[in-house]
């Protein structure tokens, strides 16, 4: 797998005010336009890694997403800017950041096209394997583009990296912790999820997830004192995912909840 494609940024255009971290169109020197994702926006970096992960994680399942690449932002594009909010973030984001190809067109998802059950198994389990709470009704993060459905905004995923500048790395309690998908978009039209496991989890062997976690930014990895260097950091990724692969009868819907006689 290639590293993110990398491209810098010739004009901020507008802000998306919808999310809380106030994301940004941009046009950058390939013509193209992007969504992206500041890296000093209140998130921090962490939430451009999962970003990273979780799409490219999709992408493997044979999901849509938005391409994802790497997007300078130089200083003076802040220069002309009115809005001192706007200001203040383009100003705390030089460097590297990450943009996602731009939609034109593309509506929220509503449920008035549903997802197909097999694409609908597919999205719950990947929201389930990265313990993403972001995909309910309040934030479906699903597009409708060309009558097909694209996953975007994972940055609420892989909570257990949150914790790791103050606790030791523990893949076996991410691996343990059940996924509620009592409120998920698309709890409905999810139909096998046990049954489609294997296959899913076959798509993400240890090659795989390594490639992926790869091509998150260095800089993006933030050092604590566990986990001194950018190689350590990746480990630690992988060693989360697969540990949660390996124990699916504990947080997958499903499995999980069989006690309670479903989802």
């Amino acid at each position: 797998m290639p590293d993110l494609r990398h491209v810098s940024a010739v004009r901020y255009v507008s802000p998306f005010r919808e999310g809380g971290s106030l994301p940004g169109l941009v046009e950058a020197d390939d013509d193209g336009m992007y969504v992206v994702k500041f890296a000093g926006a209140g998130q921090g970096v962490k939430a451009l890694v999962a970003e990273v992960i979780v799409g490219e994680l999709a992408r493997a399942l044979g999901l849509r997403v938005p391409e994802l690449v790497t997007i300078h932002l130089p200083p003076p594009i802040a220069r002309y800017e009115a809005d001192e909010e706007v200001q203040d973030l383009l100003n705390a984001s030089p460097g590297t950041n990450l943009g996602i190809d731009y939609l034109p067109g593309a509506l929220g998802y509503d449920g008035s096209r549903p997802a197909a059950p097999a694409e609908a198994d597919a999205i719950l389990w990947l929201d389930a394997l990265t313990a993403n709470v972001d995909r309910t009704w309040d934030n479906p993060n699903l597009l409708l583009w060309h009558r097909k459905t694209w996953l975007i905004d994972h940055g609420a995923s892989l909570y257990f990296h949150h914790g790791w500048p103050t606790r030791a790395p523990n893949p076996e309690r991410f691996a343990s912790q059940p996924f509620d998908a009592g409120r998920h978009v698309l709890r409905e039209l999810a139909t096998g999820l046990p049954a489609r496991h294997e296959e899913f989890a076959q798509l993400l062997d240890a090659a795989s997830l390594q490639r992926i976690i790869a091509l998150v930014p260095g800089a993006w990895l933030e050092p604590t004192l566990a986990l001194t260097t950018p190689n350590a950091l990746r480990a630690a990724y992988v060693e989360h995912l697969r540990a949660r692969l390996i124990a699916s009868q504990a947080w997958l819907p499903g499995f999980a909840d069989q006690s309670t006689g479903g989802w």
